[in-house]
């Protein structure tokens, strides 16, 4: 139907998002590490983030070493469990240096993870941690983000996805 284009974020604002990417990642973590406690690739990849953050300083085989090497690890374990989302979780926040839209998988992979932690509370669970992220958010930025994080219960159960719509 057109051109698809990504919105343009600034660079402080793609700082902004990287700092909330981690900490959706970072909520989640010891999800991963419960199951795999001596695989330190997801922690490293949101350190490597945050260290981007912290001093602006980039490099391409940083990120994509901590990011490949999270999602790595959350092949390590059994697709679609609590610990493969929470280590792509940490994936997606690091990659956010690159591009911003990777702070979306971030959240995205973070709700996937609360909920298929207790499927019984899916919905509910998913709705308090997205409830959580969209407070740490600033307010200028709050609508644009969460209206692309979407949370479904259908026959199927609780799903999460990102609307790519437009301006994504």
């Amino acid at each position: 139907m057109g051109k698809f284009t990504f919105r343009k974020f600034s660079k402080a604002d793609q700082r902004v998002l990287a700092t909330w990417a981690a900490a959706c990642a970072e909520r989640v973590l010891p999800l991963f590490e419960a199951t795999r406690p001596k695989d330190a690739r997801p922690r490293a990849a949101i350190a490597a983030c945050r260290e981007w953050v912290r001093t602006g300083v980039f490099s391409m085989a940083v990120i994509r070493k901590e990011s490949l090497g999270a999602h790595a690890a959350a092949r390590s374990v059994k697709a679609k469990d609590t610990a493969c989302f929470a280590a792509r979780a940490a994936g997606q926040a690091v990659a956010t240096a690159h591009v911003t839209q990777h702070a979306y998988g971030a959240a995205l992979y973070a709700l996937k993870a609360i909920a298929a932690a207790d499927p019984a509370n899916a919905e509910a669970n998913a709705a308090k941690e997205r409830n959580w992220q969209s407070r740490r958010l600033p307010t200028k930025m709050r609508d644009e983000i969460m209206s692309r994080i979407v949370v479904v219960k259908d026959r199927r159960g609780v799903r999460i996805k990102i609307d790519k719509g437009a301006g994504f």
